[in-house]
């Protein structure tokens, strides 16, 4: 009985504490969200009702499933946005452009309007933060320039910046050549008519090309395992992105959180064993004249210079990098290629102007140059209607770190903004009625003239944020076109469906071959694969 009181104490702590935390997951999950909604409301913001927890993940994955079902049609089709981003599509049509969702308890305002687009990523990017990833997909992309923030990002900008200026770039484009020349010819020696997967035959142009960019002229294989992790990774990184973000559920010890796991250790390891490897070598493979800077030797120099604790670069930092430009460079442009080459196939008029192009410019033979290869306008056209279709990210994220105003509209707090960027390319308001169609003369007077708003084609973002591989990809993706285009003409295989779906990136959900007719080639031995290598050297 004398402890009685004791036990009614530690009842009432109990109870007293289980009541305070369900108050505060009821106003997480249901008081907070339900009083944004009406706040945004009463601004005139209306969206698909708020629902306990789940917000609108449920209709969203369920309108993606239902759209990715089909394949388009026709099969030449380009208006691909009802079926990538369904719901937008059609909760646009309900309530306009600018509504909101919910991303389970968080609310996300959609802002498609490029006058807000140009006010979050220019004037107001101190109070529109970027958006913190879900943890599977910032381990897969790193925590590298695509996720800091603040001083920390503008000092790892600043380090990288050399190794993508557009005189380096121009070093290491023989390099990137060699390696797209040996594959067409690879292709060419198969038969004179080959059917080929262009979305998976692009990953070795790609990857050599990252490889090349941080880590050296020296050819690794290593990396290549590095690229096959990063792979397997993304599947669970893009079964995470259409989920909601249950905090401590990626710590538990499920079959694929394991899995991850051990893939995570196994890249971490590898690439760390590379930097170490490249700091053995690092006075055989110094910078000169002739040699471009790499993403690697930037950063260990920069980690071994005398500098602020807060700006030392880390073997940690230079690890995340690695995983962030091994993520971002190689799938853009391995999309980009691919979605390239099928506009292409699909569109035989264009295909034979941006020939008549490079014949014109580069000869028939001749691997191009980086000055060749910014004289090809056609191509550039090409490249940017197809970003303007065919964006990589299909979307992007931002974050109000304060209470702000936007297009005054009070915006609270904590509120995410998503920018749907192919919604934007694909507005008729802004491109015109043909919108839905594969036109790059639109692409005439340069992408800022394009469309009725600067701030309308955003495939790389806006801003300071601005991609930094930007030139790289579209050098890269010039070059291996140009030598494609001097070699074959290419169709669309019989076997290939149009299926555009959003993967994290965006990817042709069915494959994407394409046939290669090897066109006649004058026999000239200046032509062979040593002749131009020399000249690439």
């Amino acid at each position: 009985m004398g402890w009685s009181w004791k036990w009614w104490l530690c009842l009432g702590v109990i109870g007293a504490s289980v009541f305070i935390a369900l108050e505060a997951a009821l106003e997480l999950l249901w008081w907070r969200p339900k009083r944004l909604e009406k706040h945004f409301a009463r601004q005139g913001i209306r969206g698909p009702p708020y629902r306990f927890f789940i917000g609108s993940v449920t209709e969203m994955v369920g309108m993606m499933l239902e759209a990715s079902s089909e394949p388009m049609t026709p099969q030449t089709s380009h208006n691909i946005l009802p079926r990538v981003l369904p719901f937008y599509h059609y909760w646009k049509k309900i309530y306009g452009s600018t509504f909101l969702l919910w991303f389970g308890p968080t609310a996300r305002l959609t802002v498609a309007d490029p006058d807000l687009i140009r006010e979050i990523f220019l004037s107001r990017s101190d109070v529109f933060e970027r958006y913190e990833s879900h943890p599977l997909v910032r381990q897969l992309e790193g925590e590298g320039l695509l996720s800091l923030r603040g001083e920390r990002w503008a000092h790892h900008r600043k380090v990288l910046a050399p190794t993508f200026h557009m005189e380096n770039l121009k070093l290491l484009m023989p390099f990137i050549g060699k390696t797209v020349l040996g594959m067409v010819e690879n292709l060419a020696a198969s038969g004179e008519e080959v059917e080929m997967d262009v979305s998976e035959w692009f990953q070795t142009v790609t990857e050599d090309a990252i490889t090349r960019t941080a880590f050296g002229s020296r050819c690794y294989e290593e990396p290549k395992a590095i690229f096959h992790l990063q792979t397997q990774q993304m599947v669970f990184a893009a079964e995470a992105f259409r989920k909601v973000f249950i905090p401590g559920y990626r710590f538990l010890p499920t079959k694929r959180n394991t899995n991850s796991w051990r893939l995570e250790k196994e890249i971490r390891r590898s690439l760390i064993r590379l930097i170490g490897q490249r700091k053995e070598r690092a006075g055989e493979e110094k910078p000169d004249g002739g040699n471009p800077k790499d993403l690697l030797s930037v950063m260990i120099d920069a980690s071994t210079m005398a500098a602020p604790r807060t700006s030392t670069i880390t073997l940690r930092d230079i690890v995340e990098e690695c995983k962030t430009f091994f993520f971002a460079g190689k799938q853009t442009t391995s999309n980009l290629l691919t979605w390239a080459t099928v506009l292409l196939a699909m569109h035989p008029e264009w295909q034979g102007r941006a020939r008549d192009e490079v014949l014109r410019v580069c000869g028939a033979g001749d691997v191009p140059s980086r000055d060749h290869l910014v004289k090809l306008k056609t191509m550039g056209m090409i490249l940017n209607e197809t970003l303007r279709l065919y964006p990589p990210a299909v979307g992007t994220m931002r974050r109000a770190k304060a209470d702000t105003e936007l297009g005054g509209r009070r915006i609270p707090r904590g509120t995410e903004l998503l920018i749907p960027i192919i919604a934007v390319h694909h507005d008729a308001g802004l491109w015109g009625p043909d919108v839905t169609q594969f036109n790059p003369a639109r692409f005439a007077d340069g992408a800022s003239r394009a469309a009725r708003h600067p701030a309308a084609f955003l495939p790389f973002g806006l801003g300071a944020r601005r991609c930094i591989g930007q030139n790289l990809a579209l050098l890269e993706a010039k070059l291996t076109l140009a030598v494609i285009l001097q070699r074959f003409t290419l169709r669309v295989a019989p076997s290939y469906v149009h299926a555009p779906t959003a993967l994290m990136l965006l990817q042709p959900q069915q494959g994407a071959p394409i046939v290669f007719r090897s066109l006649a080639r004058p026999s000239d031995p200046s032509t062979s694969m040593a002749a131009q290598n020399d000249r690439c050297s």
